[in-house]
């Protein structure tokens, strides 16, 4: 299935897309930045993007493919701060966050991810006793926030001390408490869990293409997933539920279908793509997921 996600958001808007770019609202800021999806031409005149843009990010033009692919510099109006916050507001909860304009062209948001927070509120919400729940590649905690909202015990775990302090900060300005926060290798925590018992109720998890752990581990998602999923079935609850977000240009869905199939030996999952809506209807693909949910409704 394919979700737009457009609805979610008052602070967030998908302007337009095009060109390998994309043009985006937070909040009364507006912000040009690659996009490598938008292979197509932009609605919307370059002047009118020019006219648009507070800040604008330009890649140092490195073309191997590495994590330092998408480094470069942002080109700030005089108007554009380094920092500002945007809100998310739903039915269920409501949450802070604190962007920054990071040398990586991220922002410290990504928005499309607000139905896996619908979803992880609600699996959360329908069980008793505090539920457990582990968050990995974590970033800046937007998940960390649904599941806590929903009145979870959760683990949140990022390699970047850094970012773990920028979740901290979201976690205080959204008016919540009571995260545990490691700053750690995800797979090495993992393995440490196995060995102590441990057993969680829900587990997300958003790898990046390409990572480094905090003692310079290699994360490369083709050759470490398919042995961190298999570990991960051996602390999920056998009534547990689970988020695998997928962003890789060279993954297809049936791949992360089989991924889940065969670490969990489960049937019944969903798997979608998430989008934003731009200028002219044109729909911007943001990520695959795939996700099930042991417990019966």
């Amino acid at each position: 299935m394919s979700i737009n996600v457009s609805s979610y958001w008052k602070d967030y808007e998908l302007i337009d897309a095009g060109n390998y770019e994309k043009l985006e609202r937070f909040g009364k800021y507006i912000i040009r930045r690659p996009e490598p999806q938008a292979i197509w031409d932009r609605y919307l005149s370059e002047q009118e993007w020019e006219n648009l843009t507070n800040a604008w990010f330009r890649k140092k033009g490195i073309s191997i493919q590495s994590e330092d692919n998408e480094r470069g510099e942002w080109i700030r109006k005089k108007e554009m701060p380094e920092q500002w916050q945007v809100s998310y507001q739903s039915n269920h909860f409501s949450s802070v966050f604190r962007l920054g304009l990071t040398s990586f062209k991220h922002l410290g948001l990504f928005p499309e991810q607000a139905d896996n927070w619908e979803y992880i509120y609600k699996a959360t919400k329908k069980r008793n006793n505090e539920p457990k729940v582990l968050n990995l590649f974590a970033y800046t905690g937007g998940a960390s926030l649904a599941a806590r909202a929903a009145g979870a015990q959760v683990t949140h775990v990022d390699s970047v001390k850094q970012v773990v302090n920028w979740s901290r900060e979201n976690m205080e300005l959204s008016g919540m408490d009571n995260i545990r926060w490691i700053v750690e290798d995800a797979v090495k925590y993992v393995n440490r869990e196995i060995k102590r018992g441990k057993i969680y109720d829900g587990i997300l998890l958003d790898p990046p293409a390409y990572g480094r752990g905090p003692d310079g581990e290699k994360w490369i998602l083709e050759k470490e997933l398919n042995g961190l999923l298999k570990q991960l079935n051996l602390i999920l609850s056998d009534t547990g539920f689970l988020i695998l977000n997928l962003y890789s240009m060279g993954f297809s869905s049936l791949i992360g279908e089989n991924l889940i199939e065969s670490s969990f030996n489960v049937k019944d999952f969903e798997t979608g793509e998430c989008f934003m809506t731009g200028a002219g209807g044109r729909k911007l693909p943001l990520g695959l997921f795939i996700r099930f949910d042991k417990m019966k409704t």
